[in-house]
């Protein structure tokens, strides 16, 4: 008789435990979709109209400041259209800009970052550089116009 009633408290517990984590989970489900609510229903003030719908800014982050260095670097590399004229362009000097100014923020937030933000960064900077080379060589190995 003992050990029932030994078992029976500790099977309890779990029932409780699973139904907590249940309540939790809907609580937070009904808290999100009210966030999202009253977010349709109030405008943006950082919204603007497109042909997609409102557009939403990232968040100001410091990922979001390596990824924008990072995508302008490429887009300098010719790595992607420009979003207005449709072409890619190559401007070596514009990728240096962008390289030297993550590599600033590197030196100037050095013992700063979380490990984190620290491994995105040195990555960031590396795929630059690198990219930069290859795209510097092809350039200045390439025959000009009318060659």
């Amino acid at each position: 008789m003992a050990e029932n009633e030994n078992e029976k408290p500790q099977d309890k517990p779990k029932i409780i435990v699973d139904d907590d984590w249940k309540a939790q989970a809907q609580a937070d489900k009904a808290k999100l979709a009210e966030q999202a609510a009253a977010e349709a229903e109030q405008p943006d003030a950082a919204s603007g109209d497109s042909a997609g719908g409102p557009r939403r800014l990232p968040p100001a982050s410091f990922t979001t400041l390596v990824s924008s260095l990072v995508t302008q670097t490429f887009m300098a590399l010719g790595g992607m259209e420009d979003p207005q004229t449709k072409k890619r362009y190559v401007d070596l000097d514009l990728a240096k800009h962008h390289i030297d100014t993550l590599t600033m923020i590197e030196q100037k937030t050095q013992g700063n970052l979380s490990e984190d933000e620290k491994k995105l960064l040195d990555q960031a900077v590396y795929e630059c550089r690198m990219q930069y080379v290859e795209i510097a060589q092809r350039v200045t190995t390439a025959p000009g116009p009318g060659v």
